[in-house]
């Protein structure tokens, strides 16, 4: 099975998902992150998505906004409501999750986040559990470069996939730097992306959070190719 390998917008052009879009379409990419990071973004996207040149996707998911400046989680919430018809999974930082009860009837397209040194909750099983007692349908978006950033050895990242990876939905990939900075792959990160590579099914899409120009696109596609190949072989 071919490994679904795409990118989030917000990663290719900051704050521009049409561009992020475009830049994903002229390739060969068939899965992708529409990114709305900062909570600006949010009612804009929104607006757009039934304009969007999107049928070529064989998956799409959503991010929600990682902070709330401008709008409040009850307005965030009450908008990203529009998107449960279409199915599509909202990863959803759990810092971002104060009050619950606004977040309930999501379900399944609730899919959570573990989080990198700089957020107070959410990096750790012991830190995600009780959200995930709290939304029993909820899933699991498995950001990799979190965890090594959290615990380089991946002792942590293996637990996240053993508790959570019945929930799986989707992998963020990238470097996360010491200032949680998603950064280009190094082989010292892929190389420890490989300890966990075999925890994630193979039809499970990985996308890329590398901030990265035009010119490296299919490098950084590449790359993460090959911390899966083992899986690739084996199908």
């Amino acid at each position: 099975m071919k490994r679904r390998i795409g990118f989030s917008t917000g990663a290719l052009a900051f704050g521009d998902f049409r561009n992020g879009l475009d830049l994903v379409l002229r390739r060969e990419i068939r899965a992708v992150e529409l990114s709305a990071l900062r909570d600006r973004e949010l009612r804009p996207l929104l607006a757009s998505l039934d304009e969007l040149p999107l049928s070529a996707m064989v998956y799409v998911s959503f991010h929600a906004p990682s902070g709330l400046v401008e709008l409040s989680e009850e307005t965030v919430t009450k908008l990203l409501r529009q998107l449960l018809p279409r199915c599509w999974p909202i990863i959803v930082h759990p810092d971002v999750i104060s009050q619950p009860s606004l977040w309930d009837g999501f379900d399944d397209a609730l899919c959570i986040e573990n989080m990198d040194k700089r957020k107070p909750v959410g990096r750790t099983v012991a830190e995600l559990q009780p959200f995930f007692k709290r939304f029993p349908r909820a899933t699991f978006c498995f950001d990799i470069g979190h965890a090594r950033q959290v615990d380089p050895s991946m002792t942590e990242a293996a637990l996240l996939m053993r508790h959570f990876g019945s929930r799986l939905r989707q992998v963020h990939m990238s470097e996360v730097n010491s200032s949680s900075h998603h950064d280009p792959m190094s082989f010292t990160a892929l190389a420890a992306f490989r300890k966990v590579a075999d925890l994630v099914p193979a039809d499970v899409p990985i996308i890329l959070e590398t901030v990265i120009p035009e010119s490296q696109i299919e490098q950084q596609i590449r790359l993460a190719e090959s911390v899966f190949e083992r899986q690739a072989l084996a199908s």
